[in-house]
């Protein structure tokens, strides 16, 4: 069994950008970052390294991107590969997080929250991933954690305290 422990960083991985968003430390807030430029893996991690120092982030989270039927296809598929290098290389808990349909629901929030349809863009990724840290903060008991010994097809499942 894990305490989830905060703040926690999530991101939302597109193919140019990367969507982040952190939680405050008591798991009540998600507050959307500006996207990070998607790059290559060391780039990345240095980046990530400085957003967990930056926020003291005690807790990664990932969108899972699989399909609608809930299958994974081959983002969800490198999404996982990517999780696993990234257990691997900081000392966190990493879990991903089902994220079916959150670029479309974070347009949405953006549209209801007044922003101009011009200016949706460069906010949308920031707002995928604070929808991603939400939804992993209300999902209750069961959790998709990453282990640096898993291979791309295995998930463990953790309860809360």
């Amino acid at each position: 069994m894990y305490k989830l422990a905060g703040p926690i960083l999530a991101l939302d991985l597109g193919q140019k950008l990367i969507g982040v968003a952190v939680s405050d430390e008591r798991l009540v807030t998600a507050k959307r970052l500006p996207p990070l430029q998607r790059s290559n893996w060391k780039k990345l991690l240095q980046d990530l390294r400085n957003l967990v120092e930056r926020f003291d982030a005690q807790t990664i989270v990932i969108g899972l991107p699989l399909r609608l039927d809930g299958t994974a296809g081959d983002a969800a598929k490198d999404v996982q590969r990517l999780a696993t290098n990234l257990a691997k290389s900081i000392d966190l808990p990493v879990y991903l997080q089902d994220e079916r349909l959150t670029s479309r629901a974070a347009a949405e929030n953006l549209r209801a929250e007044g922003i101009k349809p011009g200016d949706i863009p460069k906010l949308i990724d920031g707002e995928a991933a604070a929808m991603i840290l939400r939804d992993f903060l209300a999902s209750g008991q069961t959790r998709i954690r990453v282990r640096s010994s898993d291979t791309v097809t295995q998930a463990h499942t953790e309860t809360q305290e």
